[in-house]
């Protein structure tokens, strides 16, 4: 939801900026790229900061599972997750990791933008389920680890952490 994130970081008056980007693109953006959208020099550094935690969130994760395993205190991950749930996430699927090869011919399947999440079809939803369902989250239930789950990951690695 990146209205909301804009929102939340006091940015939304540049969502129309946002609104015809695609995941990756806004992942990607550079504080010269903004510069050339006439973005204020305090909000590209914001912008910018703000993706590299975007960036982050699987480490965080990761993290955060060690440090419930370890037995400490749930409020701290408890709030990271609340935080991190109002952030954009990107669906997983297998696919994601050969989006970079063929970005144009991903987004053309599915015409949404980043602002239009409502725009999905089912097959959106069914590639990520099928996604979930293809890897299934060995020791989610134990106190192991578990095995790794595929980088870019983020929703799995989530529900991992919320299953701990």
């Amino acid at each position: 939801d990146v209205p909301a994130w804009l929102k939340s970081l006091r940015l939304h008056k540049y969502a129309a900026l946002f609104s015809q980007m695609t995941y990756e693109e806004m992942m990607a953006l550079t504080e010269c790229q903004l510069e050339a959208q006439n973005v204020t020099k305090g909000a590209r550094h914001k912008i910018v900061i703000s993706i590299q935690k975007l960036k982050e969130r699987q480490n965080l994760l990761k993290s955060l599972e060690r440090d419930i395993l370890e037995g400490g205190n749930l409020r701290v991950p408890l709030q990271e997750l609340h935080q991190m749930i109002l952030t954009p996430i990107k669906a997983y699927s297998c696919q994601n990791s050969s989006t970079e090869e063929h970005p144009r011919d991903a987004d053309s399947h599915h015409p949404s933008s980043l602002l239009g999440s409502d725009g999905q079809g089912s097959d959106c939803k069914d590639s990520a389920a099928g996604g979930m369902q293809q890897h299934h989250l060995p020791g989610c239930e134990g106190e192991s680890g578990g095995a790794p789950l595929p980088e870019g990951d983020l929703p799995g690695q989530f529900t991992r952490v919320m299953g701990k």
